[in-house]
């Protein structure tokens, strides 16, 4: 089977890398020019090293030595104090760690495991028409190719979801975000930590070490419109505006921070899917089910997906079994982290924010604790398969 994969981002690689070792012929196709880091850095919590482990065997290993696990979790006023401090047992629970890493490292990673000749850089996809064995893609310039089956793993705002769900826009969640990586040190940044920084006027911080020195930075805040400044340097002018007067080192590691380096952008997600396929078409990562950042659970529910649905390509008698079965075992997970996130989001931006940040981090939370143990650990290999 010839199988085309549109986005080159992470869960696209990591797809990629499943259908390969499966036997199947894959190309993804990417509209960017080269390779490059978005986002600056994220969270690898179990579920997804589990999943991309399952992939990959060892991988976890090389991506750990890559980042920087979390041993320390502290909570923070804007003012400075320190709420709580919460030592993170996610390592002893789970058999996994809480992961910071740097974008461009993960994707470097993901990457190098495939044959260069199968990643296309500036190819966006435009279109496709299904036909009655094979689906055509189109690329500007005139350009198409056959595939067997294609799958938009083309993120938020996804070309391939329009053409199968149209749902249009995202829904804006009424936060607008900064963030950047940057190397810096100061004495209220300790290695191995994260620190999550809580307002009462609808605003937050978090500062993580994501290793070689280097920290990820993240605001954000309650916003009317959505609207993204042209210029990076009224977007930095408007961050440093919007946080000034906060304890260091929020203000400073902003300002330390190239105007260039940082990215703004609207907090969007949208509602859970009943559906991700349509004939010879599917959909993968954040184009399937895009959820607000709250849980870091964006790149890791991908990694899920690539493995699942590499599984029931490999196992299913053809490819409409194959999406059913991959859809039956994806969207009922996903849809529960969809709930969670939104809610979560949503009370980490509300007056009695630092209640909920504080109720979060204590051990009698159970609902917390059940959760994390039913998301953490996931573990693709000891799932049992449909026979069919």
């Amino acid at each position: 089977m010839n199988i085309a994969i549109i986005g080159g981002g992470v869960g696209g690689l990591a797809t990629a890398n499943a259908l390969l070792r499966k036997g199947f012929k894959v190309q993804v196709y990417e509209r960017a020019k080269v390779l490059r880091p978005i986002g600056a850095g994220l969270s690898l919590t179990p579920n997804g090293l589990n999943s991309l482990n399952a992939v990959q065997p060892g991988i976890a290993q090389t991506l750990i030595k890559a980042g920087s696990p979390i041993h320390t979790l502290i909570l923070k006023r804007s003012t400075g104090e320190t709420i709580a401090s919460k030592s993170m047992e996610i390592m002893q629970r789970y058999g996994q760690p809480m992961l910071m890493i740097q974008w461009s490292k993960l994707q470097a990673i993901l990457a190098s495991v495939l044959p260069p000749e199968i990643i296309h850089l500036q190819h966006r996809c435009v279109g496709f028409e299904e036909q009655d064995d094979s689906v055509k893609i189109y690329f500007p310039d005139g350009k198409t190719v056959q595939a067997d089956l294609l799958i938009g793993a083309d993120g938020i705002n996804s070309v391939v979801r329009q053409r199968i769900i149209g749902d249009e826009f995202p829904n804006y969640a009424g936060r607008m975000s900064w963030r950047a990586l940057v190397r810096y040190s100061h004495k209220q940044l300790s290695p191995n930590a994260t620190t999550v920084i809580t307002s009462s006027n609808g605003q937050n911080s978090m500062l993580m070490d994501v290793g070689d020195g280097y920290t990820f930075w993240g605001t954000s805040a309650l916003s009317a419109d959505d609207y993204v400044n042209r210029r990076a340097t009224d977007a930095k002018t408007h961050v440093l505006k919007i946080f000034a007067g906060w304890a260091e080192p929020v203000g400073a590691i902003i300002a330390a921070t190239p105007a260039a380096d940082i990215v703004e952008r609207p907090i969007c997600d949208r509602p859970p899917l009943d559906r991700w396929s349509k004939g010879r078409v599917t959909l993968l990562g954040d184009a399937a089910h895009p959820v607000v950042p709250s849980l870091g659970q964006g790149a890791n529910t991908a990694f899920e997906d690539a493995y699942e649905l590499a599984e029931c390509l490999a196992v299913a008698p053809n490819i409409e079994a194959a999406l059913n079965a991959y859809e039956n075992s994806r969207i009922p997970r996903t849809a529960i982290i969809y709930d969670r996130s939104a809610t979560q989001g949503y009370k980490a931006y509300q007056p009695d924010s630092e209640n909920t940040f504080t109720e979060m981090m204590k051990p009698s939370f159970r609902s917390q604790d059940d959760f994390e143990a039913w998301l953490y650990r996931y573990n693709p290999i000891a799932q049992k398969r449909k026979v069919y």
